[in-house]
């Protein structure tokens, strides 16, 4: 066995203001925060290093002299704190409206997660989808035009269809949203969405109106999707989910508030 030293390329700032929001919390909730095996800093610290590396937690651990039992505790409680500080979709609607976005772009993505047992009430695998052949949690992601990521849904299992996920969390606040000149551009997923939520028109023999139609729309969605490959490049643990797949929405809610931290500052 030996050492080594490492570098987390997360700034410092982050570190100090994940740091802070544990800290206030434990003073909140805890009876004897004094007696924390860690102080909140090194709490911060294990959190990050799950984030950004997807360390496994036994060696976080170790590494910070942590028993498994609490670096499993720390991990799901910094979760928490880091998710409670991700903006609601209605914030997020009026602050787009204030800022005079011209459109918002909606898409969904699949979070890997292990091969889980549960079923849906047909017999198939309720977490399994069949679009991407994998097992994971449906998210919804809305963005701004330039692809930055603004609000994440809660997790569905990975056999709904987006359609579906958007109808359960988000699109009910989009519709009064595109009533006063906010619109959203999704995908053919989307079809049949509702008014204000823009898809391509589908069809194999489509007219050159319809056929511009699509090629703007396209182009102009294209850029907002980044969205979901900037959260899963940047923090490696959304690539493949090993915790409960319930926890998949804070997990994402908590690596949008680590991403909107890090705007501009890399």
């Amino acid at each position: 066995m030996f050492t080594y030293s490492a570098i987390c390329d997360v700034p410092i700032e982050t570190l100090d203001f994940l740091a802070t929001l544990l800290h206030r919390h434990r003073k909140t909730h805890d009876r004897r925060p004094a007696q924390r095996a860690g102080t909140a800093r090194t709490q911060a610290k294990l959190v990050l290093r799950w984030y950004r590396d997807s360390t496994r937690v036994v060696a976080l651990g170790h590494d910070h002299g942590l028993s498994q039992a609490t670096a499993y505790r720390y991990l799901h409680e910094g979760i928490d704190v880091l998710a409670a500080e991700a903006p609601q979709l209605h914030e997020t609607l009026a602050q787009a409206q204030t800022d005079e976005l011209p459109y918002l772009t909606l898409d969904g993505t699949l979070i890997p997660t292990d091969r889980l047992a549960e079923r849906t009430e047909a017999g198939n695998h309720a977490w399994y989808s069949g679009k991407h052949k994998s097992f994971g949690g449906n998210i919804q992601v809305i963005s701004d035009p330039t692809g930055f990521p603004l609000w994440a849904s809660p997790v569905e299992p990975g056999s709904t269809h987006d359609i579906t996920a958007a109808r359960e969390h988000c699109l009910g606040a989009l519709y009064p949203a595109a009533a006063t000149g906010l619109p959203t551009l999704a995908d053919k997923g989307y079809q049949g969405a509702g008014i204000g939520v823009h898809t391509p028109v589908k069809g194999s023999h489509l007219g050159v109106d319809n056929r511009a139609y699509n090629g703007l729309l396209t182009g102009m969605r294209s850029i907002g999707e980044r969205a979901n490959a900037l959260l899963t490049q940047r923090w490696t643990v959304l690539r493949h989910v090993t915790l409960s797949p319930s926890r998949i929405g804070a997990i994402i809610a908590g690596a949008l508030v680590l991403t909107t931290l890090e705007r501009g500052a890399r």
